[in-house]
């Protein structure tokens, strides 16, 4: 069975057909499911997809997009969150370069406000890293993101921060850019990770692999993500399947 560590099923593109996308996931091979949240507006929605389907789990958090105008209010609010069983992560939070939607100095403060919140909690993190290695890797290391780890989803970094990363004992989650045509680096750092720290993803509806890229993405197409991760590895498909799936679960705590 597959487990997809990473998507967004209360995302506005799977509004008309969510219920007939999850319901094919048994008979697909995907066993379980994690949907990671980016705004605390969006956690009823997510709450109310967990209680449906059994095998969807999720994490809670706020993403850089989203952190302009929080307060400390938020934080309680998403410990409160946090308190539903189906909780398993605080995130995704992190910092987000690229776009910068929101100012750089107002997502590092939330972002390691966050980080305590999860060591806390006792919780671990799902961490997004979009052009800002460096000071993302200096909260993580100042927090003392080891006391709780987690997952650095759809990593980007170099094969030297991922050493770091390792020694923390956080996973490394490789998605939908491991099977791109020109996708150079995240083989490097794919070959490196021991099995033992990988988990896979599908960031549903982003980042969809090829050959179905430019499409809306779902859990249905991980099974690309763990047949080019075999490639790599120079392993069988299946032992991607079962490693990555109880790495997963453990790195979310579920029995």
């Amino acid at each position: 069975m597959l487990f997809d560590s990473h998507a967004h099923y209360n995302d506005e593109r799977f509004k008309d057909d969510v219920d007939e996308v999850l319901s094919a996931m048994n008979e697909n091979n995907v066993g379980l499911i994690l949907n990671s949240c980016s705004s605390l507006d969006e956690v009823p929605d997510i709450f109310a997809i967990c209680e449906k389907y059994p095998f969807v789990y999720a994490s809670v958090g706020i993403h850089p997009h989203e952190v302009s105008e929080l307060t400390e209010a938020d934080m309680d609010k998403l410990k409160e969150y946090a308190k539903n069983p189906k909780v398993k992560a605080i995130g995704e939070i992190g910092l987000d370069y690229f776009y910068d939607f929101s100012p750089r100095d107002i997502q590092q403060k939330w972002f390691a406000r966050q980080v305590d919140v999860a060591r806390e909690l006792k919780m671990p993190v799902v961490i997004h890293d979009r052009e800002a290695h460096k000071d993302c890797m200096d909260i993580l290391r100042e927090h003392k993101v080891s006391e709780v780890g987690g997952v650095f989803h759809c990593y980007a970094g170099s094969v030297e921060m991922a050493k770091e990363i390792l020694d923390w004992g956080m996973y490394i989650a490789f998605g939908g850019s491991l099977t791109f045509k020109k996708s150079v680096r995240p083989v490097e750092v794919a070959k490196y990770v021991p099995l033992d720290k990988i988990v896979i993803e599908t960031d549903s509806p982003y980042l969809t692999p090829e050959p179905h890229r430019g499409k809306r993405n779902s859990s249905l197409y991980i099974h690309y993500v763990a047949e080019k991760l075999a490639a790599v590895k120079g392993i069988s498909v299946e032992e991607i399947e079962n490693a990555t799936y109880e790495n997963a679960k453990k790195c979310f705590g579920i029995k």
